[in-house]
C-alpha cells in the first residue's frame, strides 16, 4: 500500500500526481551491533534472507522503482560493494529492472572509511562493479571523470555502464520527465488544502497511541484546569523531528509557525484560561545541534503552578535528531526530565504523560507516578491539535505501538519472525 499509494497503480507510467518511490536502507540498516547509525552489522545468511530481504522483495513485487543502499556492512562487507546483494538477489534472483542509488557519499566512504579501496577512483569501480547504478557525490564531480577512465582502461564493462543508464532512464521516462520535466504548481490547487490538512490531522489521531488511563483519567472535562509541563510542551520542533524543514530539524519551529504546538493546540481546546504553561525542563537552543542538552532546570516554578491545576500533563521525550546526531550511549530520560515528574506526581495532583520521541526511551521509574501515558512519537504538524482533540474526548484513540516497548536498557523484546522464537 505505501508504494501503491507514492506511485499509484501503474509502476510503468507515474501520473503527474505520484512519484517514484525508494525503498532503503538495503538492508539490515535497522539492526548495526552497536546500535549506531552507519555501523556493523553481524547478520547471519539465512537472517538476511528470511528478515531483512523479505520487506524489500515485498516492495519490489508491489512495484518499487528505486532503492538506497544501506551505508553501512555487514560481516565486513560493506553493502556498496556487495555484487551478491546488489546484483544477485535484486537485479537477478527478482527480475528487477529498478535503479539502485548510493546513500550521501557511500562510494566514498569505501575509501575513506572502510579502506577496501586503493583509491576514491578504485572505490567507484568496486560500487558500479557490485551494482550501483546512480551515485550520490555531493559537492563534486570526480566520480564521472573516474567512472570514464575505469571504463577505457577495462576495470569497468560498457555493459555495465549499458545497464545502469538503462535503469537510471526507465525511470525518468516511468515519471514522464522526458514528456514534462517541468510542473506547473497551479495544477495542484489540493496541496496545501483544507481537505489535506484533515487527512493530516487525521492521520495524526490515528498515530497517537493511548497506553495507561488509570479510573479513566481521560478524557479530560471542558473546564478543566491543566497545568502544562515538559520541555516538548510548545516546540513544532519535538512534534515534527529530524529530517523535516531540515536535516536535523532544528528549523521547524520557523517554518512550521502556521500550526499548533501542544500547548497552543490545548488553549484552543480548553480555553487559554484553562492551561497554565510552566516547562520546568526546557531544550538549549544551540546552533551546533546538540539536541539532548537541556537548561538548568526550574522544576520550583512548575510544581508552584501546580498548586492552581486539577491535572498536570508532562511532555516529555527527545528534542529533535536523525542519523548520527542522534546516536545514543544510554536509552534512560534525561534526570532533568525524570525529576520533573517526580516532583509533580509529590504534588498529588493527577499527572498525565505525553510521550513524544522517535523511539522509546526508558520511563520505569517515572510511569508508576503516572495515572495517564499516551505515546505520540512524532506526528507532525497537526501532532498537537491530534492530541487535543483525543485528550478531550473529541476522538477515540485507536492505534496501537509498533514496537515493543521496554521496561529495561536490557529487556529489548525482538519480533517473533518464527513459531520458535515466541517468548510467550
Amino acid at each position: 500500500q505505501a508504494v501503491r499509494g507514492l506511485q499509484g497503480d501503474n509502476p510503468n507510467k507515474v501520473d503527474e500526481y505520484h512519484i517514484s518511490s525508494c525503498i532503503k536502507h538495503f538492508m539490515g540498516y535497522g539492526v548495526p551491533v552497536s546500535g549506531k547509525d552507519r555501523t556493523p552489522s553481524s547478520i547471519t545468511d539465512i537472517d538476511m534472507r528470511e528478515k531483512y530481504f523479505a520487506p524489500f522483495k515485498a516492495a519490489i513485487r508491489a512495484g518499487a522503482l528505486s532503492l538506497m543502499v544501506n551505508s553501512a556492512n555487514n560481516s565486513g562487507v560493506a553493502f556498496h560493494a556487495n555484487k551478491e546483494l546488489l546484483t544477485g538477489w535484486l537485479k537477478e534472483d527478482l527480475n528487477w529492472d529498478g535503479m539502485i542509488v548510493t546513500d550521501w557519499n557511500d562510494i566514498n566512504n569505501l575509501y575513506f572509511r572502510d579502506h577496501i579501496a586503493s583509491s576514491k577512483k578504485d572505490a567507484v569501480r568496486l560500487a558500479v562493479n557490485a551494482g550501483i547504478d546512480m551515485a550520490m557525490i555531493p559537492s563534486e564531480g570526480q566520480f564521472c571523470i573516474d567512472l570514464k577512465e575505469l571504463v577505457e582502461e577495462g576495470a569497468v564493462s560498457m555493459e555495465r555502464i549499458d545497464d545502469a543508464v538503462r535503469r537510471v532512464l526507465r525511470l525518468k521516462f516511468r515519471l514522464g520527465l522526458f514528456e514534462n520535466p517541468y510542473w506547473d504548481i497551479r495544477k495542484y490547487d489540493k496541496f496545501g488544502s483544507r481537505e489535506f490538512a484533515e487527512v493530516a490531522l487525521q492521520a495524526a489521531r490515528e498515530s497517537e497511541v493511548l497506553l495507561k488511563n488509570e479510573g479513566e483519567l481521560l478524557p479530560l472535562r471542558k473546564g478543566t484546569k491543566i497545568l502544562l509541563a515538559g520541555p516538548n510542551a510548545n516546540a513544532m520542533r519535538c512534534l515534527n523531528g529530524g529530517w523535516s524543514y531540515s536535516w536535523q530539524g532544528e528549523l521547524a519551529d520557523e517554518f512550521a509557525q502556521a500550526y499548533n504546538t501542544i500547548y497552543e493546540a490545548l488553549c484552543n481546546k480548553f480555553g487559554t484560561e484553562n492551561i497554565i504553561y510552566e516547562p520546568g525542563v526546557t531544550y538549549v537552543a544551540d546552533p551546533n545541534d546538540n539536541w539532548w542538552k537541556e537548561n538548568r532546570p526550574e522544576i520550583g516554578k512548575a510544581v508552584t503552578a501546580a498548586g492552581r491545576a486539577d491535572v498536570i500533563i508532562a511532555c516529555i521525550g527527545e528534542n529533535t535528531y536523525c542519523e548520527t546526531p542522534g546516536n545514543l550511549n544510554d536509552l534512560n530520560l534525561s534526570s532533568n526530565q525524570k525529576e520533573l515528574v517526580r516532583a509533580l506526581a509529590a504534588t498529588g495532583k493527577p499527572v498525565i504523560l505525553v510521550l513524544n520521541e522517535g523511539r522509546p526511551r526508558i520511563i520505569h521509574e517515572i510511569e508508576p507516578l503516572a495515572k495517564a501515558v499516551v505515546h505520540i512519537m512524532l506526528p507532525g504538524n497537526y501532532g498537537g491539535d491530534a492530541l487535543a482533540d483525543l485528550i478531550a474526548g473529541d476522538a477515540n484513540f485507536s492505534a496501537k505501538l509498533p514496537f515493543t516497548y521496554p521496561k529495561f536498557i536490557n529487556s529489548l523484546a525482538t519480533y517473533d519472525y518464527k513459531p520458535c522464537e515466541q517468548m510467550g
